[in-house]
């Protein structure tokens, strides 16, 4: 009988023991001093990034002309600033940690959080991690192209790539879906930051300056985010691939509505509080 329960404990221990290692692997990895520092860069290099779209969006309100809101215009008006293309290099670097740091959790689990409550929440995180690692790897694209002189306008691309896909039923449905996908990441945002969810991924004791930066930031960046998907669906629904122009056609139909100034400029403060929460993970997040 003492055998039987012996051997009925192994693998509960086994599992244990992986998922330790595992952990420990990601520990290793992401506590390793030069990665740390370039993947904390990461956190302020998507910071600025975010201040400029929102420096953007409100100048777009203004009747600012020239620029999209969304990355690629904020790292061609990084570009167009003295030290820029160095500042561009340095992001590529910060990026391409940043999604390589985000792999290694994907792959080995998270060593800031080695206890999941059930596979199910280790799958779901896993999960996470790896979408986070391809909009970082995009990011990483997307500076290299603006930092050799060859960067594009995200939004263009998306409109083309949405009017190639409309060609096809099967390619607008998966339209649809890909839009219902993004409201939902934009819906987490906002619960994330309603819920003041994202005080786990920090260490320490947070200031209430730091939670009211992430609680405006996260609502604010997950409204623009589910507002990009419903303009997928909705170019996808009347064939109108020029509507699908993620985040600056977002801010740009969010300024043509009544009072569309005003809430552009709210709209633009959100992001930007987004981007100084960010500054706040470079130092405070979990790694």
């Amino acid at each position: 009988m003492a055998d039987a329960n012996r051997s009925q404990a192994f693998p509960a221990e086994s599992s244990s023991a992986s998922s330790g290692n595992s952990s420990s692997i990601a520990g290793r990895i992401a506590q390793n001093r030069v990665f740390e520092h370039f993947a904390r860069a990461g956190f302020v290099m998507s910071g600025i990034v975010h201040l400029i779209i929102g420096y953007l969006a409100i100048r777009i309100a203004f009747g600012g002309a020239g620029g999209t809101a969304d990355q690629s215009g904020a790292m061609a008006e990084l570009a167009a600033k003295p030290g820029g293309i160095l500042a561009l290099w340095t992001a590529v670097a910060a990026f391409l940690v940043m999604a390589l740091w985000r792999l290694a959790e994907t792959a080995f689990g998270s060593s800031s959080h080695p206890d999941a409550d059930s596979k199910k929440v280790e799958v779901l995180d896993r999960l996470k991690a790896f979408c986070v690692a391809v909009v970082y790897f995009a990011f990483a694209l997307s500076a290299l192209g603006f930092a050799r002189g060859r960067g594009k306008s995200s939004g263009a691309q998306s409109a083309g790539l949405t009017a190639r896909l409309m060609h096809t039923t099967t390619g607008t449905v998966g339209l649809v879906a890909g839009g219902l996908i993004i409201i939902a990441i934009g819906g987490y945002h906002v619960y994330k930051g309603i819920s003041q969810h994202f005080l786990t991924d920090l260490k320490g004791i947070t200031s209430d300056f730091v939670r009211w930066l992430g609680t405006i930031g996260y609502l604010a960046k997950g409204l623009a985010i589910a507002a990009a998907g419903l303009l997928i669906i909705l170019a996808a629904n009347q064939s109108q691939p020029n509507r699908a122009t993620g985040l600056d056609g977002a801010f740009k139909t969010l300024g043509a509505q009544p009072f569309g100034a005003v809430l552009l400029v709210v709209a633009g403060l959100g992001i930007i509080t987004y981007g100084l929460y960010s500054f706040a993970m470079a130092r405070y997040v979990k790694m």
